[in-house]
């Protein structure tokens, strides 16, 4: 986990976690809004260029957001789901225990793998439209950024437990990963990490779920 490329991406070290399943894309419009009709929650005021895209991914959310989508699917469905650790999202990011160490989710050539400011025309794009990584997940590099549930803390690797890291426990932030449709090829890096208050919306910001149920 890390890299040598950015002061808060060091050290490089090994973590070791429980099996867990993650999402093949990220949480669609679509999804968010039958969540919100459910819920009689009001989707987000500020609107993507182009609107609301069913097929495209869900951008302009905040963190608390996220987990109360979590929370709900986890009682209509009697299934836990919630936001993935850092770690875990980098492991699966990676390409897992299958993992051929490229420097985007897939590929080390970005444009493969990534709608990001240089290709996507200014917005979000249909999830799964560019190349899967090595455990066919989609968009773990770019189309919006992804919340973690970890707490942010630049010198947090410096102090991290080897087996099932969750972050800090205390601070203001949180971690986004993956890089976004407006950022460039630097924040699609695996290792890029990115942080945010929990209540800030932003249109270049969703996430996708884990579970430990298999």
């Amino acid at each position: 986990m890390g890299s040598n490329q950015c002061e808060d991406e060091k050290p490089i070290h090994k973590v070791t976690i429980e099996s867990f399943c993650i999402g093949k894309y990220e949480i669609t419009v679509k999804e968010y809004k039958t969540f919100c009709n459910a819920t009689n929650r009001q989707m987000p005021s500020w609107e993507p260029i182009g609107g609301w895209i069913d097929t495209h991914p869900m951008a302009n959310l905040t963190f608390d957001d996220a987990v109360v989508f979590c929370k709900w699917l986890s009682d209509l469905t009697k299934v836990e789901y919630r936001l993935p650790t850092e770690a875990e999202w980098e492991y699966a990011a990676r390409g897992g225990n299958i993992s051929k160490g490229y420097l985007y989710s897939g590929s080390d050539n970005v444009d493969e793998v990534a709608v990001y400011g240089h290709n996507s025309g200014g917005q979000t794009h249909k999830v799964g439209s560019k190349k899967p990584n090595e455990l066919g997940l989609y968009d773990m590099s770019g189309n919006v950024w992804e919340w973690c549930y970890d707490i942010y803390s630049a010198t947090y690797y410096s102090e991290s437990p080897n087996f099932n890291p969750k972050g800090p426990s205390i601070g203001n932030y949180h971690v986004l990963r993956g890089g976004a449709w407006g950022m460039n090829a630097w924040d699609c890096r695996v290792t890029s990490r990115y942080e945010s208050g929990p209540d800030y919306r932003n249109r270049n910001r969703g996430f996708r779920i884990v579970s430990n149920n298999k």
